[in-house]
This record gives structure tokens, sequence and C-alpha cells, in this order.
């Protein structure tokens, strides 16, 4: 697998536009070619443009996208294989081009988003640069070096603070969403929040919801994230599995049987949508926060949603003001690596872990050492 260099510049004006420490020409990284097809093999080092930076990668984290995309071999906006994987990571920057931002030194530890909007298109320019027109993703945390492209060196690309570990400040790209999906909410002190489903990203609901002053109401399959759950906050919890009439259960755990004031939907699929629905107050928001595959259909009655004043929302991604966010509150401790990483591996055994991630073998999100 080859490092594409762009063709605007030779090979020897790349060499010479890039400040480094000693780099090998050589890398390992893990390459998705597509469905459950994952390798670790040596390939080469990514050249830089002037306007990039390269990270030496000090920790990349698992994430439930990147299990999803697994199992698809593919994502037709994130990443076409064969290309090397992942997107959660803090690195040490070891080369930069010439024209790449003189705040960005060698050796400085950093957090780069999976992605920058243009900030030129329509969306932008009225804030929505999630919906960006030419949204910029990068991919390729799960190797020994990763190449930052300029708009994201220059956008989403942010310094660890000394307190912060190397687990908590990789926490920062999902977070983004998470605190940007609370935001479009307008989650209330004192609210009533239900969320279903409790893998890394509504366990990650949970713990700023309930930071923020929510009392959270947990669901999920299996005992186990119940149990984090309730440690990162929930004041109640629901096995699905356990419980005949779901809808009234948590129904119970409200003032006059009302239902949650909002529902997070973070499980994915059609089942978990209409749980949504169906549980949510008169006047409440449910925000459909984990995607369905496309093609999916769903049944809804457009009379409830009416005549109840339902507010659906379905928050995608995040912004280059939430990715700070997110930094900024995992340096206050609002967050932390203890509560979500379950264990440390090695990139050799990063094909392996997926496929016991695939079975729920209780693992929440794995540290990748490469």
């Amino acid at each position: 697998m080859k490092t594409t260099i762009r063709k605007t510049e030779t090979e020897e004006e790349l060499k010479a536009a890039v400040a480094r420490v000693a780099v090998p020409s050589k890398m390992t990284a893990a390459v998705l070619y597509g469905s459950e097809d994952l390798r670790v093999e040596m390939i080469d080092v990514p050249s830089l443009a002037a306007d990039e930076v390269l990270l030496r990668v000090r920790l990349a984290l698992t994430d439930g996208t990147d299990l999803k995309v697994w199992k698809r071999g593919y994502h037709a906006r994130m990443i076409q294989p064969p290309a090397v994987f992942g997107h959660e990571l803090v690195g040490d920057i070891v080369a930069v081009g010439k024209r790449v931002d003189p705040r960005w030194r060698l050796g400085m530890r950093v957090v780069a988003a999976n992605s920058a909007p243009c900030l030129r298109c329509y969306h932008c320019r009225r804030g929505q640069e999630n919906l960006c027109d030419d949204l910029l993703f990068n991919n390729g945390a799960y190797a020994e070096y990763m190449r930052i492209p300029g708009r994201i060196a220059m956008e989403n690309m942010l310094g660890v603070p000394h307190s912060v570990d190397d687990q908590s400040a990789a926490l920062a790209e999902p977070l983004a969403c998470v605190l940007r999906g609370i935001h479009e909410m307008e989650v209330r002190t004192g609210d009533i929040v239900a969320v279903i489903g409790c893998g890394p990203i509504g366990l990650k609901f949970i713990r700023m919801l309930s930071r923020r002053g929510a009392r959270v109401i947990a669901l999920a399959r299996r005992a186990a994230p119940l149990d984090v759950a309730k440690r990162l906050g929930a004041v109640a919890t629901i096995n699905v599995n356990e419980v005949k009439d779901i809808v009234a259960a948590v129904r119970a755990l409200t003032d006059d049987q009302r239902g949650p004031d909002s529902v997070v939907e973070a499980a994915g699929n059609p089942a978990t949508w209409r749980m949504a629905l169906a549980i949510v107050r008169r006047g409440g928001v449910v925000n459909f926060f984990s995607g369905l595959p496309s093609g999916t259909r769903l049944e809804i009655e457009p009379a409830a949603i009416h005549y109840s004043e339902i507010r659906l929302i379905s928050t995608f991604h995040h912004t280059p003001r939430f990715f700070r966010e997110a930094l900024e509150a995992i340096r206050r401790g609002d967050i932390s690596a203890h509560d979500f990483v379950t264990e440390e591996i090695r990139l050799a055994d990063l094909p392996q872990a997926f496929e016991r991630m695939k079975s729920r073998s209780g693992e929440i999100k794995l540290a990748v050492r490469p």
C-alpha cells in the first residue's frame, strides 16, 4: 500500500519542505481491506505536503464507529478500503511542513479530530460545520505514524495539557459528538433523561448529562454496562431483557408517570428508535443519536408526534467548537478514560480484538499502543 504524493509538488520539494526528527521510512499499521478483513502490515510512512503534520501515535482508542466500519468493510464518507484504519488518537509531532502554523512545534503532544470543515460553504457560514459540503475526514490512527491534513492541523488539532493522560486525551473526538448532542437537546438542570444503550457513546452521555444536573435513566440489555452506568451517575437503570413493559417501567420512574423530558437513542436499531418515541413525555425531545444503515425503514405514527409536540433531532458528528469544549471537559476532570478504557493492547492484537468486540465480551474501549 503506497502513500499518495500530491501532484502539485515533487518528492524532492516535499522532502525539502519538511522539518522532522528521525522518522523511519516504513511503519506498522492496521489496514482495512474489506468486511472484517483487517491486516497488520508494514507500509510506507506518509509523506507530507507543506501544510501537513506527521504524528507519532502514542495511543489510539477503539470506537463503536470503527467496529461498525470493520463489520461493513467501508464507510461511504469516511473510509474506502484498502486504507489505514482508526480515528481516535493522541500523538507527538515529529514532522511539519514549511507552511504549517508556527504554533505547532516538534515534540508537542496533540490530539487531532478526524475531520475539519471548509468554513466557506453555506452550512459552515450558518454554524453547521458538521454538515460542511466539503467536510474533510481523516483515518489512520491504528499505526505508528499518522498524517494530519493541513485543514485539520489548522482548525481541529489541539495541544494536550500536561495534566491530561494519553488515554483521556484520546476521548476528545467522541466526547465532542456527545457534547454537541447535549447542546442540541437543550437539557435543563433537573430534567429526566433516558439513555437507551450503554455502549461507549451512551455511557459518555450518562456521565456528561449527570455532571450537568440531569437525572439519567439508563437502559441496556446486559447487567455489566448498567453497573458502569450507575457508577457514571445514572440515578436508575433498567435491564430491558428483564422487563415486560419497558415503557411503563421508564414512566414509573418519572413524576406523574409522564415520561422523561428527553431521550437519547444510542443503541442503533429500529426497535430502540421506536422505544425512544414511546417513552418520551409530551413536549419532550428525542435525539436519534445513533444512525441506522442506509435503506432502513421505520413506521411511526405522525399524530402521536404532532399532537404531543415531540421534537425529533438527530445529532451528527462534531464541530471545532465542541472539539475544544471536549478537551476542556477532560482537563477539568469531568470525564476520564479510567471509566471507559477496559484494556490496553498491542497493535498486532487489534484484528483479534475486533473479533472479541463483535461478540460483546465486556469491552467498552480498548487502548492500542503502536
